[in-house]
């Protein structure tokens, strides 16, 4: 059966419509941006989710700049994520999450190479 292809938001690659990441640029949310605490959808140019009222820019650990809450800095390119503590997830979570948005467990990592 054929199934539709869509755009990747983030490098603009064409990719079914069904994945849930981009061959091409490794995005976890290749067709919309969502809120890394409560993932609801969200898009850039909003100050804060409507979901759960959490800042949607912030300042980025790595260059100092604001940017979006997205994997990566807008400005140093630098990754926003940390693999979660428990071993049976392992989901990649925002950096400011206390808790897995997968599993639910405490996350303690921190960011490297500061």
């Amino acid at each position: 059966m054929a199934e539709y292809k869509k755009i990747c938001i983030h490098c603009g690659t064409l990719i079914e419509g069904s994945s849930r990441f981009c061959p091409q640029c490794g995005s976890r949310s290749p067709f919309g941006y969502h809120c890394p605490s409560c993932l609801h959808p969200i898009q850039k140019g909003q100050q804060v989710c409507a979901g759960c009222g959490r800042t949607l820019y912030i300042t980025c650990p790595f260059c100092g700049e604001q940017t979006f809450v997205d994997e990566k800095c807008e400005k140093c390119n630098r990754s926003l994520m940390v693999k979660c503590d428990n071993r049976r997830c392992g989901e990649q979570q925002f950096f400011q999450n206390t808790k897995c948005t997968s599993c639910g467990k405490k996350i303690k990592a921190v960011l490297h190479g500061k």
